[in-house]
């Protein structure tokens, strides 16, 4: 995908606003329009990287939460001011799609790579309105604390949960939808095609899991494997970057099979009617380029881009673990996304699940 570098950062933020001055007065007759109350960023504590979320400019400001939970609690009175949130995927699919305002983002998501169409849509059919801006992806690794033995061994790909020697000493996630994907790769089975295989064969696999695990906990299960009492966690990518360059006892692996894939994204609030100002395009667009572009990849967050456009960036990291920012293609091409799931799908996976837990 071409990179369109005709248009300076504020030229282009000119155009989507009609012109310079208008975007000021827009701004500034908004802010009065709110009694001077200001646009708002709802947020997760330490979830955006600090150099970026501090670059928000005025009138915007910040306003973080302890946790996802507390965020949606937030959100779901209405807000008096025009409200964006950050939040992962699986969070975002909670927002009722009718509080949700389109977002007028199209020149950003031009500049994206073709993944990120499905997650701007909220996985919704093609054509669908774009109601999220996703700025950063990633996948789940396997995390390992001085364990050669493993990672000389990553050729067995997910089966290596099922080891011996890590029955009690493996954190995996909490969310049971994660578990039943890796269990899936595991069986071979395509997760885009989870009915070719019998329910029999998996609920025994997840069973086999259950019993592996120390803990499902992938938010505080990273204290668990720094504290020595695991030897391995499956983690979001996002999560274990930062821990891998300064903390010489771990190590990761992608499996060659992939793993579900997980977004960042931002979402605005609203109905028709709501009071309005514009979008910080010019913000969101610096987090897709250098310099900061370095400070989200330094905490774990790599946004969508072309790989040509990442290509500068990754190879000032070691070798060891650009794969792990951007995987090769082959690898990228088996990582799935999670779209909502349907009614009968959910009684599916969740009577798996509760038979898994049953057995284990």
């Amino acid at each position: 995908m071409e990179h369109r570098a005709v248009l300076s950062r504020r030229r282009l933020l000119q155009l989507s606003a009609g012109g310079g001055a208008l975007l000021g007065a827009a701004a500034l007759g908004a802010c009065r329009g709110l009694g001077g109350a200001e646009p708002q960023l709802l947020l997760v504590r330490g979830q955006l990287p600090a150099a970026w979320s501090k670059a928000l400019p005025e009138p915007w400001r910040a306003r973080p939460f302890e946790s996802p939970e507390a965020l949606l609690q937030a959100s779901a009175s209405p807000q008096p001011v025009p409200t964006l949130l950050a939040l992962g995927d699986g969070w975002a699919q909670q927002v009722p799609p009718a509080r949700l305002r389109p977002l007028a983002v199209q020149g950003l998501l031009r500049e994206l790579d073709p993944l990120a169409a499905a997650p701007s849509r909220l996985f919704a059919p093609e054509g669908s309105p774009v109601l999220a801006f996703p700025w950063a992806f990633g996948t789940w690794v396997l995390l390992l604390r001085n364990r050669p033995d493993l990672l000389r061994r990553r050729a067995e790909g997910w089966s290596l949960l099922l080891d011996p020697s890590l029955r009690g000493r493996l954190v995996l996630p909490s969310s049971p939808r994660v578990v039943i994907e890796l269990a899936l790769r595991q069986l071979g089975v395509d997760p885009a095609e989870p009915t070719a295989l019998g329910d029999s064969r998996l609920a025994a696999r997840l069973a086999a899991l259950r019993r592996q695990a120390l803990a499902f906990d992938e938010r505080d299960g990273l204290q668990w494997l720094l504290a020595g009492d695991a030897d391995a966690a499956v983690v979001p990518s996002q999560r274990a970057l930062p821990l891998l360059q300064r903390d010489p006892r771990l190590e990761a692996l992608l499996p060659a099979s992939g793993s579900p894939l997980s977004w960042q994204l931002l979402l605005q609030l609203g109905r028709d009617g709501d009071p309005t100002v514009p979008l910080p395009l010019e913000w969101l667009r610096d987090g897709l380029t250098l310099p900061l572009l370095d400070r989200l990849l330094a905490a774990g967050c790599v946004p969508p881009l072309p790989p040509h456009r990442l290509q500068g960036a990754l190879a000032r990291w070691p070798q060891r673990l650009r794969p792990l920012l951007l995987p090769p293609p082959a690898v990228l091409a088996r990582c799935t996304n999670l779209p909502p799931l349907s009614a009968a799908e959910q009684r599916r996976w969740q009577a798996l699940w509760d038979g898994a837990l049953a057995g284990a």
